[in-house]
């Protein structure tokens, strides 16, 4: 393969932002058509990057172009209507997380891609690819493997409220075309939730979505909610192992600073990783490991320094490895659902903590 000609689906406020430029300027791939509904959007992102072709629908650019992959960068309520079809072109495709509204859409999803030869859902969880995180993640890899600090005893992700977009939308193309949303059908809500229950789940996926996958990824396994703090502060969890951890999502509020961050402890010490706002440029996140073997050796804290490259745009370039057919670590169909059905055990668990409070306060 030489360069990988890829076609967007979607090219609004994420999707110039956190992806399409990033392919745009790299000289492994070519943005060789997009579509995109709003037409004056579609026509200004085509000329600005000089982008061939460009259609108001996916069906169109399917139909017309010869693609390596397809990036689709649109509301994930559209996803398990969206995402099938585009799997049956049979090509690579990255989405943006999560998955889908629920896990009957993930569901649909799988099916879709299990039924199409060639095709792969890769989920963009872009914290995976933050150099940051690649270190720690291989760091602990090795560590499971010789044991040198001992055993993993617990993993911990905080993200406090604060600035995500860090001024990343400056460079964006804004016009006034008319809003999509009654132009498509949404996915249906999650099977058995009420009204509320649905909007809570929505806002939880919406919000803190990477912060469930970064913890299974950081886990290295699957795991279950143990606990649900019904004002919303901290999820408890235990990993397939027996191994704790804790979602800390809004322990305080920055107005303006993102401070992001996970921490992984073993018997004779831990790494520390800080990530930046998610639509940080040309910042990768930072790791600091504690290490205290104890005898006669001594102690240390290392920092190691991590290349100029951002998330978002060290993701791109993992996805173009993915569609040459290399391994990585970008976030695959049925570990997403997952996610979801973490979401799923939360808000129940929400609910039935609020409505024992609300019966312990009227007894």
């Amino acid at each position: 393969m030489s360069k990988i000609r890829l076609g967007f689906v979607g090219v609004g406020g994420m999707g110039q932002a956190a992806h399409l430029h990033h392919y745009a300027v790299n000289p492994d791939c070519e943005i060789a058509a997009i579509a995109e509904i709003r037409p004056k959007l579609r026509a200004a992102v085509a000329s600005r990057w000089g982008i061939p072709a460009a259609y108001p629908t996916h069906r169109e650019m399917l139909k017309a172009e010869k693609l390596d992959a397809i990036i689709a960068i649109q509301p994930f309520t559209l996803h398990g209507q969206l995402i099938p079809e585009l799997l049956a072109y049979g090509k690579p495709v990255l989405t943006e997380k999560p998955i889908s509204r629920s896990t009957e859409a993930a569901d649909r999803i799988i099916a879709a891609e299990k039924a199409n030869p060639g095709s792969r859902l890769c989920v963009a969880y872009h914290k995976r690819s933050d150099p940051a995180t690649i270190w720690m993640k291989n760091r602990m890899r090795q560590l499971a493997s010789s044991g040198e600090l001992g055993k993993l005893r617990y993993v911990r992700v905080t993200m406090p409220p604060g600035d995500w977009i860090a001024n990343g939308f400056a460079q964006n193309i804004w016009t006034d075309d008319a809003s999509f949303s009654d132009q498509v059908a949404w996915d249906a809500t999650p099977a058995g939730f009420s009204v509320n229950d649905a909007k809570a789940h929505e806002s939880f996926v919406n919000y803190y979505i990477h912060q469930v996958n970064l913890l299974r990824h950081l886990f290295g396994e699957s795991y279950a909610v143990t606990y649900a703090d019904p004002s919303g502060v901290v999820m408890n969890v235990q990993s397939a192992s027996g191994v704790p951890g804790v979602l800390e999502m809004a322990p305080w509020n920055n107005s303006i600073e993102w401070q992001e961050s996970a921490l992984a402890c073993y018997d004779k010490g831990w790494i520390r990783l800080r990530l930046f706002a998610p639509l940080t440029s040309g910042r990768a996140g930072e790791v600091e490991v504690c290490e205290d073997r104890g005898k006669d050796t001594t102690p240390m804290t290392l920092r190691p320094v991590m290349p100029w490259i951002g998330a978002m745009q060290n993701q791109a370039a993992v996805f173009l490895k993915t569609v040459r057919g290399e391994a990585t670590d970008l976030c695959g169909a049925i570990d997403a659902r997952a996610d979801i059905d973490i979401a799923n055990a939360y808000i129940r668990q929400v609910t039935a903590a609020r409505s024992a409070g609300t019966l312990q306060a009227k007894g």
